[in-house]
């Protein structure tokens, strides 16, 4: 099979600036927020007890968007898909709320684990100086007006129904800021995991299409191979998931009003991993197969109820305080090494271990009315708060350059690992170089990519 570094290289794109003019200035005098925790805990029995075939959205159509704008679209029309957790589809494989989340933190250590050897390999790709630019030139038909959509992660902590071929068939897809690719599984099936829809047939489709090998679409792809002059494509995740099949264009719709014909994706044969439930993955990244790029879109936005996007964390504060942390800890080097990402697909933040212990150190000191709990898996700080119906703990917030601040709701912070009252510290520490603000942290807040502009905006309560 052929590999194209440069491919790879293009899927890492690096924002600088922060979209500051969407931050929430919150105020520092907020020290505490009141954590529910009847209704935490409520809410994981449901997830558990959850009957796909009943399957709802996490909120109203009108409210759960990710917005793509094409570029020089005078129109303001838009496209709703509902958001869907992807535990949902899949939590019949577990016995209980506990076994879950520790299924859930194994697939994100996993993807925690991909990110950083992503960010190595590119470093080392651009540290070549016999590489030149990609040459590949995508063109799809061109929008007139945005793309709705939304986020997930490689593993599928969340996905959307996207329509495929003509005429439609709707499926469960997982959306991904962190990888390019769309592939679905498709008929006939050499191997295919389990999931909620019928597999896609594409000979019942009078829009699907076979790409040649000298596509420009093939040319694009990371990993392919070629047969019978039918390009082929292959694209494995870093928790062991991967899929393989012909890369094939289709036509693919949001809701019932908007389509894009002529789409590049994969038609996956051979698929295994942790994508039980959904039908295949929607990559919402930087690359050049991604759905931004092959739309030429110029900004995205999305809301939880990907990608290396870097913003200017300068600090943290607790409970109304900064906690004493060098602004070095998030800032990239002149080698590319550091940074604080925004990834849709990461649940759980991660943060420089000494800036971690000292964010934990604050958290601890403030919560000495709380009765401890034993660590779980990744978490070092945990609560017994069983038997109670809601709690007062200390404010966290991120602090960005310009002065901005963003406080954090309770809930994107301390959550149940179990059904009995278990409740731990939702950051972790790490190793490595660079930081990673998870999907937990951002649910709740409307995340917003100006593409055009390199800049990442956050608008709390937008949602």
């Amino acid at each position: 099979m052929a590999y194209n570094p440069l491919c790879f290289l293009a899927s890492a794109l690096i924002f600088t600036n922060l979209f500051a003019s969407t931050l929430c200035r919150s105020s520092l005098t907020e020290t505490t927020a009141l954590l529910d925790v009847a209704a935490s805990l409520s809410q994981a029995h449901e997830v558990i007890s959850f009957d796909p075939q009943t399957l709802k959205p996490l909120v109203d159509n009108q409210e759960a968007q990710a917005q793509l704008t094409p570029l020089n679209s005078s129109l303001s029309l838009s496209l709703s898909l509902s958001l869907h957790p992807r535990d949902a589809l899949s939590n019949s494989q577990h016995k209980d709320y506990k076994s879950l989340v520790l299924s859930r933190l194994d697939r994100d250590s996993a993807r925690v684990n991909s990110l950083n050897t992503k960010l190595q390999f590119a470093l080392q790709e651009v540290n070549r100086a016999d590489l030149e630019p990609m040459q590949t030139e995508i063109r799809p038909e061109d929008l007139s007006t945005p793309v709705t959509s939304g986020i997930s992660q490689g593993s599928g902590e969340y996905f959307s129904r996207i329509g495929v071929g003509q005429p439609v068939k709707s499926f469960y897809m997982v959306l991904d800021t962190g990888s390019d690719v769309f592939w679905l599984q498709c008929q006939p099936c050499s191997d295919c995991y389990q999931q909620s829809d019928p597999v896609f047939n594409p000979t019942g489709s009078s829009t699907f299409k076979q790409l040649t090998c000298d596509a420009a679409q093939c040319a694009a792809l990371r990993v392919s191979a070629c047969r019978n002059n039918k390009c082929l494509y292959q694209v494995s995740y870093g928790d062991g998931s991967y899929t393989v099949g012909d890369f094939v264009t289709e036509t693919v719709s949001f809701g019932n009003t908007r389509a894009i014909n002529n789409f590049a994706m994969g038609c996956g044969h051979d698929n295994e991993g942790l994508f039980v439930g959904a039908a295949g993955l929607l990559g919402l990244g930087g690359g050049p197969l991604s759905l931004p790029t092959q739309l030429k879109a110029s900004s995205l936005s999305y809301c939880l109820v990907g990608t290396f996007y870097y913003v200017g964390l300068t600090g943290l504060s607790v409970g109304g305080r900064p906690i004493s942390i060098p602004p070095s800890l998030f800032q990239m080097d002149d080698s590319g090494n550091g940074g604080i990402i925004v990834d849709s697909g990461t649940a759980i933040t991660r943060l420089q271990s000494a800036a971690y212990n000292s964010l934990r150190d604050a958290f601890k000191r403030l919560t000495t009315d709380l009765p401890s709990a034993s660590n779980f898996a990744l978490f070092d700080t945990c609560y017994d708060l069983s038997g109670r119906t809601s709690v007062r703990v200390p404010t966290v917030s991120f602090q960005f350059s310009g002065g901005k601040t963003l406080s954090l709701p309770a809930k994107n912070y301390l959550i149940p690992v179990d059904s009995s009252g278990t409740f731990c510290f939702a950051f972790a520490p790490t190793s490595s170089s660079m930081s990673i603000i998870g999907n937990v942290q951002q649910q709740g807040t409307r995340v917003s990519f100006d593409l055009a502009n390199n800049r990442v905006g956050f608008s709390p309560n937008k949602c």
